[in-house]
């Protein structure tokens, strides 16, 4: 599992990083069924928590289990840095969302190859909400787009109208996945939604994260 290490939300000053719900859930989803996972970032150490992920209006079971959690806390206050983490040693990578992604993920070098390399490999790629857009600039061998012409979903136009913030964030994940030729696919606001196109397995929202875990789950036949 790769998480932002961005933590700042654009020039507001207020602070931004990974959704909390979007990391425990696909989580403990995967270590349920016996998957082993190691979590990484861009700078290594303690990912940024996005403050308003911990609101008491965002919690489910799976935020309130993390909360409970010492040793995950501490498995996430001890990221291994991205550019350490090689293709050849997983199975498969999940990116959790969080507005975080939209700037630093979308454009790390570290973290593009590493999505090629496991596309490159044959393993699956999953990823829920804002974190789609670490596939916009990731190609294939042929030097096309990984999303072009794939269905794919993420967070929406509306729902980034609805929390307000379509002027903070640098691009519309929306529009920049439709500017890549992908197949944009959508279902009504915050409800759940996940898609696979091959080895692409994309959520909508926060509701939809561990319908992604679950999808590939099901990919890595476990």
């Amino acid at each position: 599992m790769v998480l932002t290490s961005h933590s700042e939300l654009g020039n507001t000053g207020e602070k931004t990083g990974f959704w909390v719900e979007e990391f425990a859930a696909p989580y403990y989803t995967l270590v349920d069924a016996g998957v082993q996972v190691t979590l990484a970032s861009p700078l290594g150490g303690p990912p940024p928590i996005d403050p308003k992920s911990e609101q008491p209006d965002f919690q489910t079971a799976s935020t309130l289990r993390f909360n409970d959690d010492t040793k995950v806390q501490t498995l996430l206050a001890n990221t291994l840095k991205l550019s350490d983490v090689k293709p050849e040693d997983y199975n498969a990578v999940f990116y959790p969302g969080g507005h975080g992604p939209l700037w630093d993920l979308t454009e790390d070098s570290h973290s593009i190859a590493l999505i090629e390399g496991f596309l490159a490999s044959k393993k699956p790629v999953a990823a829920v909400c804002h974190a789609p857009a670490v596939l916009l600039n990731a190609k294939d061998g042929q030097g096309n787009y990984v999303v072009k012409g794939k269905a794919v979903t993420g967070f929406s136009n509306s729902e980034e109208e609805a929390v307000q913030l379509t002027t903070v964030v640098p691009f519309l994940l929306e529009d920049e996945l439709k500017n890549r030729g992908a197949d944009f696919q959508k279902v009504a606001d915050w409800n759940a939604f996940a898609v696979q196109d091959g080895l692409l397995i994309t959520g909508q929202n926060p509701a939809s994260s561990e319908l992604v875990a679950d999808k590939l789950l099901t990919a890595l036949d476990v």
